[in-house]
């Protein structure tokens, strides 16, 4: 469910209503409660006189075949004893989405779940709650690696943002500019290189056409802005298709996505956060999809945060949670 104190129940709720065929095969991680007060304020901001959808509390997923059609499964994954405030950052409200993170996770790892989809947490709660990891997909390559019995290092994982039009793949993730630019080497650019393929591989993709973004403007410009090109990013291509991939780059960043968006690539490897989440945020934020590529299960989520400034008031866009339980199920449908 995400953060109890921001959207990710609202959205939830919103989805059920949308679409309540789809949401039949959703079990929700979540709290009761908070759920129950999110079906409350979407009800009481439709214009529509909505019927509000029954909750199914379960016990474990192993009764979810018996909830009725029409009805929101919630396993009870937390332990909030009442909601909590709505759009305040507090530690109750990180725990208790660590908790169904941690829920979910073990349930796809144990192969009760065919995928995770995560709605919005909030950074700040996290580590209000002692939560010793910036995000999601930190924290789930974390509970992945140790179900599986390896150093998180043995499980390098990767960010792929995708709405209509744009999919990218980041080198690295929730790390300073500063540690991102050193995060630019051969081997760091190679290995997302290699982890892109086999997740489109996954999905039936067998040889994606892969472009990888330079760093510097203009792509270093031969060396004149910068070697980052020439001594790392150059080299990694040039081994990805030694290995058989459809790779090419580095080219241009201010017009690689555009190149992308029209049809010459089927994804963008970009350098760093922003350089590669930006134009698909620009171009398709509510429907925008954020995917960890890497993990030994599909886990997808909204492309947005936690918007604490409408949480409560029932208007919040379930369009990007749609479309992230799309491609999850999408993903586990592939061949």
């Amino acid at each position: 469910m995400g953060d109890p104190a921001g959207i990710g129940p609202e959205i939830i709720a919103q989805a059920f209503h949308e679409r309540p065929g789809l949401m039949r095969q959703v079990v929700v991680a979540g709290d009761v409660s908070t759920l129950r007060r999110a079906i409350q304020c979407v009800v009481g901001a439709s214009a529509q006189s909505l019927p509000p959808p029954m909750l199914a509390e379960l016990n474990g997923l192993e009764n979810f075949s018996q909830v009725p059609p029409g009805c929101m499964a919630v396993v009870q994954a937390c332990s909030l004893h009442q909601p909590v405030p709505l759009g305040q950052v507090s530690a109750d409200a990180g725990q208790a989405a660590a908790d169904c993170i941690r829920f979910a996770a073990g349930a796809a790892l144990s192969g009760q779940a065919r995928a995770v989809v995560t709605a919005p947490i909030h950074k700040e709660a996290l580590a209000a709650a002692g939560v010793a990891f910036p995000g999601h997909t930190e924290l789930l390559q974390a509970l992945a690696a140790e179900h599986l019995g390896i150093a998180v290092s043995a499980l390098p994982v990767r960010m792929m943002l995708s709405c209509p039009g744009l999919r990218t793949v980041l080198v690295s993730i929730h790390v300073s500019l500063r540690q991102a630019l050193d995060a630019v080497t051969p081997e760091q650019v190679l290995q997302t290189l290699r982890i892109t393929q086999a997740h489109f591989r996954l999905c039936g993709l067998e040889q994606p056409r892969v472009a990888v973004a330079g760093l510097n403007p203009h792509a270093g410009e031969g060396g004149l802005f910068g070697r980052e090109e020439i001594d790392a990013i150059a080299p990694a291509v040039a081994q990805a298709r030694a290995e058989g991939m459809d790779c090419s780059g580095p080219y241009a960043p201010d017009t690689v996505f555009m190149r992308a968006r029209q049809g010459a690539f089927d994804v963008v490897v970009a350098m760093y956060h922003d350089q590669g989440l930006i134009p698909v945020k620009l171009l398709g934020l509510e429907h925008g999809v954020n995917t960890t590529l890497g993990l030994p299960f599909v886990r997808t989520s909204p492309d947005h945060g936690t918007a604490f400034d409408l949480a409560g008031t029932g208007r919040a866009s379930a369009a990007s949670l749609l479309a992230a339980l799309d491609a999850a199920l999408e993903t586990t449908a592939a061949p």
